[in-house]
C-alpha cells in the first residue's frame, strides 16, 4: 500500500459514509473494495482519523449492532461534513487535473 496524502483519508472515508452510515470495519472494507484492494487501512489510523473527523463536527456516531449481532459504532456523515465533502472533492479534482496535465498523463 503506498502512503496516502494529507486529507485523503478524510475524503475517502467521507465518500465511503456518503450513502449510509457504517461501522470502522465496514468503512475499511468499502475502502479497500473501491480501490481493489490497493488501500488497507489499519485500525490504528481509521479510528484516530474517525475520532478526529467526529470532534471537527463532520461525522456523528452511534451504537448499534453489526449484521453480526455485534454491538459497535455506526458513523455517519454530518451536514458539515457533506459542505466539507463537496469542497474537498472540488480542490481534489482541481489539484489532481493540474498535476495531471503538468506530468502529461491522459485519462481519456
Amino acid at each position: 500500500m503506498h502512503p496516502l496524502h494529507p486529507g485523503t483519508l478524510d475524503l475517502l472515508v467521507l465518500q465511503a459514509l456518503k450513502r449510509q452510515p457504517l461501522h470502522g470495519y465496514a468503512i475499511a472494507a468499502k475502502l479497500k473494495e473501491a480501490s481493489e484492494n490497493a488501500l488497507s487501512v489499519e485500525e490504528g489510523t481509521l479510528y484516530p482519523a474517525l475520532h478526529r473527523m467526529e470532534r471537527k463536527g463532520w461525522l456523528a456516531s452511534e451504537w448499534g449492532k453489526t449484521d453480526s449481532g455485534r454491538r459497535a459504532r455506526f458513523y455517519s456523515v454530518t451536514e458539515n461534513g457533506a459542505t466539507h465533502f463537496k469542497h474537498e472533492r472540488r480542490d481534489w479534482k482541481r489539484h489532481s487535473l493540474m498535476v495531471s496535465r503538468m506530468l502529461g498523463v491522459n485519462f481519456a
